[in-house]
C-alpha cells in the first residue's frame, strides 16, 4: 500500500511539473525571414514566461507540425509548392530538443496541415487539392506515401475557389472517421477511417454541402464530440452541427465578423477552452480580432467578446495545458502575444507578455 501511494504522488507531482512546464513547439515560415523552421520553447505557466530551449537545423516552411501519441516524434509539412515534402524528427520530450529522420515528397502541393492517427500521418495538400497518408516505420520515420486522395471541384469566389484546396483533415474523437475541410468547394469530406488497412486506409463515406462562396477551413469538436464547430475563411461564418457516427446536421450559423466591419475577411482557427465551455475564433485580414463565444448545453454559440490580437496575421492559436493562457502566433508581425483567460466568463486580457519570431503559424503544446 506504501509503495502504491508513493508511486501514485510520485505520477501525480510528475504531472503537476508537466502541466506547470510543457513544451511549446512552433512551426514558422523560413522564406520571409530567418528563420530555422522549428522551434521549442519550456513554457512557465505559473507566470506565462517562454524559454528557448532548441530549433531544427534549416527544415523548409514547416507551417504545420503533429505529435505522435507518445510524445516521441515530431512531424511535419514543408509547404514548398510543388517541392512540398513531409519530414519526421525525433523529439526529446525532457530537454526538447530535435532531431531529423527523414523526408516523404508531400504528393501534392503545399500542405498545410499535419496530423498523427497512431498509425499513420496524414496531411492537407492546400494547392494540389488532394489528401496524402503516410506510414509510420517501427523507428518513427515515414515510408513513402501508402494513399492519395485527389479532390475536384470548385466555388463562386474565383479567385481562391478556382479548383479544391484541402485546408484541415481532422480526426473523430473516436478515431472512426477522418473529415476534410475543402475551402475550393465549400465541402466537407467524410471517409471512414482504417488505419492497419493494407492499401485504402481512407475510404469514402459521404460529403457535407456548404454556404456556397464560404470557404470551409478548420473545425474542433466538441469535448463531449456531440458538436462539431467549423470556421469558414472567405466570409468568416461560424457554423454549428450537431454530429453523430459521421453524420453532421446544421443547427446554427453565426459569425467571427464583428457587424460594423467592413474590410477583408480571412477567418483563420478555431478551439475551445480546457474545459469545453468556451470557443475561441481568429479573423486575420484588416480585423486582426479574435471572437469568443460561450458554449451553450444544447451547442449552441452565445458572443461574448471580440478582442484585438495586437498583432498582424493571427494564423493560429492554442491554449496552455492548465486552461489559463490563450497564446497567438502572428505570421505577419513575427510575435506571439499571450492572453489570460477568465475561467469564469472565459474573455481574454493581455498578459503583457509576447514574444517576437520569425513568421510564426502554428503553435503545439506537448501532451
Amino acid at each position: 500500500m506504501k509503495i502504491s501511494l508513493l508511486s501514485a504522488t510520485i505520477l501525480s507531482a510528475l504531472f503537476a511539473n508537466a502541466q506547470q512546464h510543457p513544451k511549446l513547439i512552433v512551426g514558422t515560415y523560413t522564406n520571409a525571414c530567418e528563420s530555422n523552421g522549428i522551434y521549442v520553447f519550456d513554457f512557465d505557466a505559473k507566470d506565462a514566461q517562454l524559454r528557448l530551449l532548441s530549433s531544427s537545423e534549416k527544415t523548409v516552411n514547416p507551417s504545420y507540425v503533429t505529435l505522435s501519441d507518445d510524445g516521441q516524434f515530431l512531424y511535419s509539412v514543408n509547404e514548398n509548392g510543388k517541392d512540398s515534402k513531409v519530414s519526421a524528427f525525433w523529439f526529446d520530450k525532457e530537454n526538447g530538443s530535435l532531431g531529423f529522420l527523414s523526408s516523404q515528397n508531400a504528393e501534392g502541393a503545399d500542405p498545410c496541415y499535419i496530423l498523427n492517427d497512431g498509425e499513420n500521418v496524414v496531411v492537407a495538400n492546400y494547392s494540389g487539392g488532394s489528401i496524402s497518408v503516410f506510414e509510420k516505420n517501427k523507428f518513427g520515420a515515414l515510408n513513402e506515401a501508402k494513399q492519395v486522395i485527389k479532390l475536384e471541384g470548385h466555388g463562386p469566389n474565383t479567385k481562391r475557389q478556382e479548383s479544391a484546396h484541402l485546408h484541415m483533415v481532422q480526426l473523430s474523437p473516436d478515431r472512426k472517421y477522418l473529415l476534410a475541410n475543402d475551402l475550393g468547394s465549400d465541402r466537407i469530406y467524410v471517409y471512414d477511417c482504417n488505419p492497419n488497412a493494407e492499401k485504402d486506409i481512407l475510404k469514402y463515406k459521404n460529403t457535407i454541402n456548404l454556404k456556397p462562396g464560404s470557404g470551409p477551413r478548420h473545425l474542433s469538436f466538441s469535448k463531449d464530440g456531440k458538436f462539431v464547430y467549423l470556421l469558414q475563411e472567405l466570409d468568416g461564418t461560424l457554423t454549428v452541427f450537431s454530429y453523430h457516427d459521421g453524420m453532421l446536421d446544421k443547427i446554427q450559423e453565426t459569425t467571427v465578423v464583428a457587424p460594423d466591419f467592413k474590410g477583408e475577411t480571412s477567418a483563420a482557427d478555431i478551439h475551445i477552452s480546457s474545459d469545453g465551455k468556451f470557443l475561441y475564433a481568429t479573423n486575420r485580414g484588416e480585423a486582426n480580432d479574435i471572437s469568443v463565444f460561450a458554449i451553450q448545453d444544447n451547442g449552441k454559440l452565445e458572443f461574448t467578446q471580440r478582442q484585438q490580437t495586437l498583432g498582424k496575421g493571427p494564423r493560429n492559436f492554442t491554449i496552455d495545458p492548465t486552461g489559463n493562457y490563450l497564446l497567438v502566433a502572428h505570421q505577419y508581425t513575427n510575435n506571439i502575444v499571450i492572453f489570460n483567460i477568465d475561467k469564469t466568463n472565459g474573455k481574454l486580457t493581455y498578459s503583457g507578455k509576447q514574444v517576437p519570431i520569425c513568421a510564426p503559424v502554428c503553435l503545439v503544446f506537448t501532451h
